[in-house]
């Protein structure tokens, strides 16, 4: 992102400068006060809305040549948003419905990622069956049957309980390391952003721009005994000093 803003039609500025550069296969959180313009960016970088100046440049493409290319860019929203009279396979195969690829193969891999986030034992049962974590698993299984480059999250987890969160967060972190794609996070926890991140970007309150890109230098694979060290500690206070604007 190169000098991008966004101004909505009833003349609110959501995002102001914001200049961002991110490698392939990292792993960056978002962290800002509410309405900081967490979420436009996501919309502006997946292609759902359109940015006011400035360049977005997503794998040498635009936003929606990007999206256009379905293996290319996928969203998780903070609601599992799962269609109820669908099953956890039908809903996870979703993405794939209307492409060229033999049945077979969609099933398969429809199994291969409900084993990743571990419900291949659910793949008949409909949403009211599953509890929220569930839920959440199956539509980041959904997001993963493409198997696209970069992965959006929207405050996957805002809405679970902290084991069900905690929990989580370490599958996600083991996907991310097996399947080596860029995954672009959104959280208001800073211990979650922490835990997951190889970088987290502080926004200023809106219109938001991008206070400070922290390094996360704490190795991988992360188990969840790194709360506690020292170092994460430090590199919570960091974040959170660069939060008080």
């Amino acid at each position: 992102m190169n000098r991008v803003n966004k101004m909505y039609a009833n003349g609110k500025v959501a995002v102001k400068d914001v200049n961002l550069t991110i490698q392939q296969g990292e792993f960056v959180s978002f962290v800002g006060p509410s309405g900081c313009g967490k979420s436009t960016i996501f919309k502006m970088i997946s292609g759902l809305i359109d940015q006011t100046s400035g360049h977005v440049d997503i794998l040498g493409k635009t936003p929606r040549d990007a999206q256009k290319e379905s293996t290319d860019v996928a969203f998780v929203f903070q609601d599992a948003t799962l269609l109820p009279w669908r099953s956890v396979i039908d809903n996870v195969m979703l993405p794939l419905e209307f492409r060229n690829i033999a049945h077979s193969e969609k099933k398969e891999r429809a199994y291969k990622v409900l084993e990743m986030v571990g419900l291949k034992e659910y793949t008949k049962a409909l949403p009211r069956e599953l509890s929220g974590g569930m839920k959440m698993r199956v539509s980041i299984a959904r997001a993963l049957i493409a198997k696209p480059k970069l992965l959006l999250m929207d405050e996957p987890f805002g809405a679970l309980d902290e084991i069900t969160r905690q929990n989580l967060q370490s599958e996600l972190l083991r996907i991310w390391e097996n399947e080596k794609m860029t995954v672009l996070f959104i959280t208001h926890n800073v211990f979650e952003a922490v835990y997951l991140s190889t970088k987290i970007a502080v926004m200023t309150p809106s219109p938001g721009k991008i206070e400070s890109m922290v390094e996360v230098n704490l190795p991988f694979p992360r188990k969840a005994e790194i709360r506690t060290d020292p170092q994460f500690s430090s590199i919570v206070a960091n974040v959170s000093h660069d939060l008080k604007f």
